[in-house]
């Protein structure tokens, strides 16, 4: 139908967890979820430089809990973890209410869409050529296990005068397929000639039949072809 769907929109509650996980009364709904929003936003622009590529939340009665998947933890805890005190008082200003921080180290950030996306959009920032970066990022990513990978970025590239788009594909990336466990990312590299959107979509194998202790699919390697 030519529609595009979120990759992780289209799979929640499928193959993919929640991102926020509480139960509201449906006045206090609304608030709820810009406080989520609130506290996406601060990480995402206080804490950029820790490398967190997904951030969720839960709720039980007045607590908040904040899990932080981070590819770099030591920086977010800080000596003694005093980082990560100050990081949890902040939240506990901007929502009024007690946080307590989980932080989740990502042990393969090679493997995460939105931290490729990130690390595409600042090598652009750098004037590098956009079909370089992309081979070499597409490149390191399949090394890391991924069983295919795509990326797409589009704006004026390399201060061209009109937009145009660019990407690279190598493997399979079955969107449309639910079993399949897709990671995807979005990041945006402000430069002087304009905004460059980097999307990319990432695929590392198959959920098979069966469900795990938390619901959702128990995940298999990738089947090939046998040609």
């Amino acid at each position: 139908m030519g529609q595009k769907t979120h990759p992780t929109g289209f799979r929640i509650a499928i193959t993919e967890p929640w991102r926020s996980r509480w139960y509201a009364s449906k006045k206090d709904f609304a608030r709820f979820l810009l406080e989520d929003q609130k506290i996406r936003r601060f990480i995402r622009k206080e804490w950029a430089f820790a490398a967190i590529p997904k951030v969720e939340i839960e709720r039980t009665g007045e607590l908040v809990t904040v899990f932080l998947h981070t590819a770099r933890p030591g920086i977010l805890i800080g000596k003694k973890g005093a980082k990560v005190d100050k990081f949890r008082e902040d939240l506990e200003k901007l929502t009024g209410k007690p946080v307590r921080m989980k932080i989740i180290e990502v042990h393969r950030p090679e493997l995460e869409a939105n931290l490729v996306a990130e690390g595409v959009a600042e090598q652009l920032g750098k004037r590098i050529n956009y079909r370089r970066a992309l081979k070499k990022v597409a490149e390191t990513s399949i090394a890391a296990g991924a069983k295919g990978i795509k990326i797409r970025v589009a704006g004026r590239l390399q201060g061209s005068e009109m937009a145009r788009v660019g990407g690279i594909r190598k493997g399979r990336v079955p969107c449309t397929t639910l079993r399949a466990q897709l990671d995807y990312g979005f990041a945006i590299c402000a430069t002087k000639s304009g905004s460059i959107g980097c999307k990319v979509w990432i695929f590392k194998g198959e959920y098979g039949p069966g469900e795990t202790t938390n619901g959702l699919l128990a995940i298999r390697p990738a089947v090939e072809k046998v040609s």
